[in-house]
């Protein structure tokens, strides 16, 4: 999703001791020790992949409905992936899929992860997202919108209702159910709790319900490791980003700046002295390429997740900000790995990704 490029407020990171302690950490007994994360993180490969959607699926909830669950198309992407070494994806999961229909949807993670293990892949799975489109809605998605950037997106669970108390007991049914249904599954690597808390301009609005599903995480303490990113480097984010520093197992961060940038982040994020997650970096006409940053996290040893893997029903080939109406090729391909058809964008590209992570070196 989109990074606010408000280069680091280097107090953030740099916090002492004493101020450090004085953030909220939900149930800090079952946080990871540094330790405990560091021993984890020893026993997974070079963890690379894509936030990962189907070129289907325009959206979270058509994705995951059971009208429009594209498991063949699944299972062929999953397959390229699988073809270029990539061993993990960050998918987003929906509540209103579960509201929907419960059994069903934890059904289809299931198959979901039948299908991604046969590709030898470690799917991270994301909850709440503040991002794009406000009111979502079960059933029948939008159409999307030519040349226009994630135009059907949905927030989870979506604004207004993400400051609705009302909803949350619902929310945690949802949460719960879902992490106690995979608490034990070794096919998934992480939970991200939470895409980027207070993005669309709700600010520290969004703390109430990250600190529930904080403590609806902690209450069930999955085996798997729990994060939720840092993305936004600006003052008025500090209330937001230690608390999540705070009360994440591994730390995750987004970056899609130019690598000597993308460098001094990583290392002020070692001050915390856990393993670190790049779960959104690669914006091509940013500056952030597979090429120029993806060696530079290798040798940093951060794993790798970048945004966007097929060029399909969510028109991220195309930048944040530059539409193209008319839906035209652009110059320059934003996000995105493969052509609809499996053809790699940039070839070099996909070379590098395999070599990057080929284990018989």
């Amino acid at each position: 999703m989109k990074f606010k490029n408000i280069y680091l407020v280097i107090l953030l990171l740099t916090l002492n001791a004493a101020t450090f302690a004085q953030v909220k950490v939900i149930r800090p007994d079952k946080v990871w020790s540094a330790q405990k994360a560091i021993e984890w993180y020893k026993k997974q490969p070079y963890l690379v992949g894509s936030n990962y959607i189907p070129a289907s699926a325009i959206n979270q909830l058509e994705m995951w409905q059971a009208d429009t669950f594209d498991l063949a198309g699944i299972d062929k992407e999953l397959g390229w992936a699988e073809s270029i070494g990539m061993n993990t994806m960050r998918v987003f999961l929906h509540s209103l899929a579960y509201k929907a229909d419960p059994a069903g949807f934890k059904s289809r993670i299931g198959e979901f992860l039948k299908i991604a293990d046969k590709h030898h892949i470690k799917p991270m799975f994301v909850f709440f997202d503040d991002c794009w489109n406000k009111v979502p809605q079960i059933g029948k998605q939008p159409a999307r919108k030519l040349g226009i950037h994630n135009s059907g997106w949905m927030q989870d669970p979506g604004d207004p209702a993400y400051k609705e108390a009302s909803n949350y007991p619902a929310l945690e049914v949802y949460v719960k159910d879902i992490l106690k249904t995979f608490s034990t599954d070794q096919r998934i690597l992480l939970w991200d709790l939470y895409n980027e808390p207070g993005n669309s301009g709700k600010l520290s609005t969004t703390m109430p319900l990250l600190t529930k599903i904080i403590t609806w995480a902690r209450a069930i303490n999955p085996d798997q490791p729990v994060t939720v990113g840092i993305w936004n480097w600006g003052e008025q984010f500090n209330e937001l980003s230690r608390f999540q520093l705070a009360n994440s197992d591994v730390l995750s961060y987004h970056c899609y700046d130019k690598p000597e940038q993308h460098l001094r982040t990583i290392e002020l994020l070692k001050l915390f002295g856990k393993p670190l997650i790049c779960t959104e970096y690669m914006a091509r006409t940013r500056n952030s390429t597979f090429i120029n940053s993806l060696p530079m996290l290798k040798k940093e040893n951060v794993a790798a997740i970048n945004w966007g893997f097929v060029d399909g029903k969510t028109n991220t080939k195309y930048a944040w900000d530059t539409p193209l109406k008319d839906g035209q090729e652009p110059a320059v391909w934003f996000h995105d790995i493969f052509r609809s058809d499996g053809t790699p964008y940039i070839k070099e590209e996909t070379d590098l990704i395999r070599k990057l992570t080929d284990t018989k070196k």
